[in-house]
């Protein structure tokens, strides 16, 4: 760890007048003229855009490749689909294969861009799956929804991404960011499959007993650059490689608050971003509901400010509802 070490998050603007200083972001629709730097050991400060170090600004800056075949200029929505007993919100809904793939094929109507399949829970507390029988929940629910719309497979598991990987997924989206499996990262090289690499401390069984960090801001940052600095020594290139922070997984309300307030300093890892607050825990505490089910207001807040932020990808389990809303949003963004 690097205490000496700048960082930079860009100060994100979507309306009023530009200055002519203003550079756009990440090639989207957002643009910024000042960024606050943060470091370890020192105040944080806020300084003009022309302070920004050349190879920081260009990671700012430049555009995001296609993603799977998605172009990255302008947010997109990736669907839940649980095929499991036992997941937070939804768990036992969609465990049998038949209602996954209505789920799935709703979801795509409704204006999903992704739909992401999981067969394990990781919920707080959740309790292991062998692979054998994840990719027995997983298998036909990928098989009925092949050549529907792009596909991710939800797993920390390379067999059970393997499988998935060769019958049409797209996306091997691991919550360990391909660390829990030592195969992982050769699997999803050899399938030339995208991947998206999420932050998380602990375990899902103990992830939430009392987890702690120096500066979540920055140690999930770090983590996620060197994961991604892995993957490319792995032969998988960053243009492949999306980013989630992990809002929830191993962290307190006021680490998830944070982490969502700061979320523009990630476009500095130069990858798309997805962000996973739908229905989560923190947003029941926050807005005093107690059913997940119910909590789509507060999911819609926060999923709001991160597309807000420059966020790319938000990952929701209500996609007609938050697909208005983005709607509504881009609308009043127009000029």
């Amino acid at each position: 760890m690097d205490k000496s070490r700048s960082y930079f998050r860009p100060i994100v603007q979507s309306d009023g007048l530009r200055s002519k200083e203003a550079v756009v972001l990440a090639g989207g629709a957002h643009w910024f003229d000042r960024v606050e730097i943060i470091g370890r050991d020192r105040q944080n400060k806020s300084v003009p855009v022309g302070e920004v170090p050349p190879d920081v600004l260009e990671k700012l800056c430049a555009p995001r490749t296609d993603f799977a075949g998605l172009s990255m200029d302008h947010p997109k929505l990736m669907g839940v689909l649980n095929v499991t007993p036992d997941s937070f919100s939804d768990g036992g809904d969609h465990f049998d294969p038949a209602a996954a793939i209505h789920r799935g094929e709703a979801m795509f109507k409704e204006g999903a861009d992704i739909v992401d399949i999981g067969g394990e829970s990781t919920r707080p507390g959740a309790d292991f799956v062998d692979s054998a029988a994840e990719i027995g929940r997983i298998s036909p629910v990928v098989e009925g929804l092949k050549g529907k719309g792009v596909l991710s497979i939800d797993t920390r598991k390379s067999d059970v991404a393997d499988v998935a990987l060769s019958n049409g997924t797209n996306i091997f989206n691991d919550v360990t960011a391909l660390s829990f499996d030592p195969a992982s990262l050769g699997v999803a090289a050899k399938n030339n499959s995208y991947v998206c690499l999420m932050h998380a401390s602990g375990d899902p069984k103990t992830m939430q007993d009392n987890p702690e960090y120096k500066n979540v801001v920055l140690d999930v940052y770090d983590y996620l650059e060197a994961r991604i600095q892995t993957c490319e020594e792995a032969g998988i290139p960053r243009a492949r490689i999306m980013i989630d922070p992990g809002i929830g997984f191993g962290k307190t309300t006021a680490h998830n608050l944070l982490l969502i307030r700061k979320i523009s300093i990630f476009h500095g890892l130069g990858c798309p971003i997805l962000l996973g607050v739908s229905r989560k825990r923190f947003i029941g505490e926050l807005g005093k509901v107690q059913e997940p089910a119910d909590r789509l207001g507060g999911s819609l807040a926060i999923g709001l400010e991160g597309l807000r932020q420059g966020v790319q990808v938000l990952r929701v389990h209500d996609v007609a509802q938050t697909k208005q809303a983005m709607r509504l949003m881009g609308a009043l963004q127009e000029d």
